[in-house]
């Protein structure tokens, strides 16, 4: 582990996180919205909005699981990611998440609810420091790792990516 990443974990207090990498939660609102004025796919009051620090380092990767909220990640620090997308028709997107626009990365970018999606560094050998907001606020009920299985039984087309980029 890096000087750099063993400071950010420090410092901003990260812990493991489910999906793979470091997280810490940094901000949850403090107003709710009732579940009769949310989509029907939440089940109970959310907040406004949440935000985490997201950390992944070296071969980590955030395996494929999806939310039943939009999610935007933002860039800060490290090495550019990988995104993949597999949106509700079934279509993969690929973005790149980093500080070079030049070269067709973009510093932030959003996950439609209900995709799947993961991500890896684009150089292994380093870290990359994002920020994940959620909004409807995150819920770990809204939550849903993916299963290698399924997801190849649903998406066969995308075999060796799923099975390099989700669990069990």
């Amino acid at each position: 582990m890096n000087q750099k990443v063993k400071q950010y974990i420090e410092k901003l207090q990260l812990k493991p996180h489910p999906e793979g990498g470091y997280y810490k939660e940094i901000y949850r609102a403090g107003e709710i919205i009732l579940p009769e004025n949310l989509p029907m796919r939440y089940k109970s009051s959310r907040n406004f909005s949440t935000s985490i620090y997201f950390l992944l380092e070296g071969n980590q990767v955030s395996n494929f699981h999806r939310l039943r909220s939009d999610e935007q990640w933002h860039f800060y620090d490290g090495s550019s990611i990988v995104v993949y997308v597999i949106d509700e028709g079934g279509n993969l997107n690929k973005i790149l998440l980093g500080r070079n626009i030049e070269k067709g990365e973009s510093l932030q970018t959003v996950i439609k609810h209900n995709s799947w999606f993961a991500a890896e560094l684009s150089e292994k050998k380093s870290f990359a420091l994002i920020g994940c907001t959620v909004a409807p606020g995150f819920d770990f009920n809204d939550f849903e790792l993916g299963k290698r299985d399924e997801l190849i039984k649903t998406f066969p087309q995308f075999r060796e990516l799923i099975y390099r980029l989700a669990k069990l």
